[in-house]
C-alpha cells in the first residue's frame, strides 16, 4: 500500500513509504520501492536527508527494476522553460528535468526553434537525455547542449556544468560515471532557426523527409520534414510501450575497428556502417540480431520485436522479472558474438534490489 508520510510547504516536495514503481518502468516490471521522494522544486534539495540507499528515477522509460527496491526512489519533477537568450539566429533555452522530452522537441519544431527534430518520439524526461547523452538518426544531445544544472549531494551546492565537463561520448557521460555524485536539475540548450539546416543522411530519414516534402509541392528538405520523418519511422518499426512494453533500444549500436568491419564484409557485403572515427565504424546492433536469426525470438516472455530486433518486448506485463530479461538478453548476446565476434552491450540501466545499478 503506497502512503505519504510527509509534504513540504509550497508543494515543494512529498514523500511516500512502499512506493508502486510497476506503472512507471515502460518494461512494466513490477516494482515497489521502499520509500519515495518526489521533488517539485529544487528548492527542497538542501533540506532533504536521504538516511537510506536512494536512486534517482527520471521517466523510467531506460531502467530494468527489481521486484523489491530496497532504497528511496528519487523522482525529479521539476517543470518550467526559461528563454535565457534570442536573436534571429538562435535561441538558448533552460529546460527544467521534469519537462516531457518529446513534448519540447514538439514545441521547439512548432516555435521555428531547431536542433532536436532528430531526437523526435524518443521517450521519456529531460533530466534523463544528459545521462545516456542520448542520440538518434546522426544526432546526439551534446550537439545542441551548452550546461547542465546539478545539485551536488555532497556539497549541497547547486553547479552549472558546462558540456566539456560531462564528458560526453556515444550513450556515456560523467553522470554514468558518477551516478550517486549529481541531480541534474535542467539543462541549457542552444538551437538554431534556420530551417534549412538540416541532418538526414543517417539510414532511411533522407528518403522519408524527401517524401515528405515533395508531397509538399517542394524539392528542398526543411527541418519541419525531418521532424515527421523521425516519427513516422519510429512509429513503424517501433513498438508504443503503452501498447507493449518495452524499454527502448536494448543494445548499443557496437563501434568496431575498421579492420574488423571489411573483415565481416567479405562474409556479410551488406552490413551497414557509419563512420566514427579514420579507424572505426558503428555497425547498427539491430542488424546483427537480425543476421543471427533473432527477429522476433527470444525466451519468452521476452521477444525482440517483429519490426525491429533491436527492442526487447515484455510479453508478460507485471509477471516478468528482471531474471526473464537477463536470459533473453543472454541468448541474443551469445548468438551475435558466434556469428559476428561482436559483444553486444545493453543500453537501459539495470537497478539491483539494493539500490546500486549498472
Amino acid at each position: 500500500m503506497q502512503s505519504i508520510s510527509h509534504h513540504l510547504t509550497h508543494d515543494m516536495l512529498d514523500t511516500y513509504q512502499n512506493y508502486d514503481l510497476s506503472s512507471m518502468n515502460t518494461m512494466a516490471l513490477s516494482s515497489v520501492a521502499d520509500s519515495a521522494v518526489v521533488i517539485h522544486d529544487k528548492a527542497a534539495l538542501p533540506t532533504l536527508k536521504l538516511d537510506h540507499t536512494w536512486f534517482v528515477l527520471s521517466g523510467g522509460s531506460n531502467v530494468l527494476l527489481p521486484s523489491r527496491l530496497h532504497a528511496t526512489m528519487v523522482l525529479p519533477r521539476m517543470m518550467g522553460r526559461r528563454v535565457l537568450f534570442e536573436d534571429d539566429q538562435e535561441i538558448i533555452l533552460e529546460v527544467q528535468a521534469g519537462e516531457n522530452f518529446h513534448d519540447l522537441v514538439t514545441d521547439c519544431v512548432h516555435k521555428g526553434w531547431y536542433g532536436l527534430e532528430n531526437l523526435a518520439l524518443i521517450p521519456g524526461l529531460v533530466g534523463a537525455a544528459p545521462v545516456q547523452n542520448i542520440g538518434a538518426y546522426g544526432v546526439q544531445l551534446d550537439d545542441v547542449l551548452v550546461s547542465v544544472q546539478v545539485y551536488e549531494w555532497a556539497s549541497k551546492q547547486f553547479k552549472q556544468l558546462p558540456k566539456q565537463d560531462c564528458a560526453f561520448s556515444y550513450r556515456h557521460s560523467i553522470f554514468k560515471d558518477e551516478p550517486n555524485r549529481y541531480l541534474i536539475c535542467a539543462v541549457t540548450l542552444r538551437l538554431h532557426k534556420n530551417p534549412t539546416r538540416i541532418l538526414s543522411s543517417y539510414g532511411d530519414l533522407h528518403t522519408y523527409a524527401k517524401q515528405l516534402a515533395h508531397h509538399q509541392g517542394r524539392t528542398a528538405i526543411t527541418t519541419t520534414d525531418v521532424y515527421h520523418a523521425v516519427i513516422a519511422i519510429r512509429q513503424s518499426k517501433l513498438p508504443d510501450p503503452k501498447v507493449l512494453a518495452n524499454c527502448g533500444s536494448f543494445f548499443q549500436n557496437p563501434i568496431i575497428s575498421t579492420e574488423h568491419y571489411q573483415k565481416l564484409c567479405v562474409d556479410y557485403p551488406t552490413l551497414p556502417c557509419y563512420p566514427v572515427t579514420n579507424a572505426s565504424v558503428k555497425v547498427p546492433a539491430g542488424w546483427l540480431i537480425d543476421q543471427a536469426g533473432l527477429k522476433g525470438q527470444g525466451v519468452p516472455p521476452i521477444l525482440t520485436h517483429a519490426k525491429q530486433a533491436l527492442v526487447l518486448t515484455n510479453h508478460a506485463p507485471l509477471s516478468a522479472t528482471q531474471e526473464d530479461i537477463k536470459a533473453a538478453a543472454d541468448v541474443i548476446i551469445a548468438a551475435v558474438y558466434q556469428k559476428f565476434g561482436i559483444t553486444l552491450v545493453r543500453e537501459p540501466v539495470w537497478i539491483n534490489a539494493d539500490g546500486s545499478y549498472n
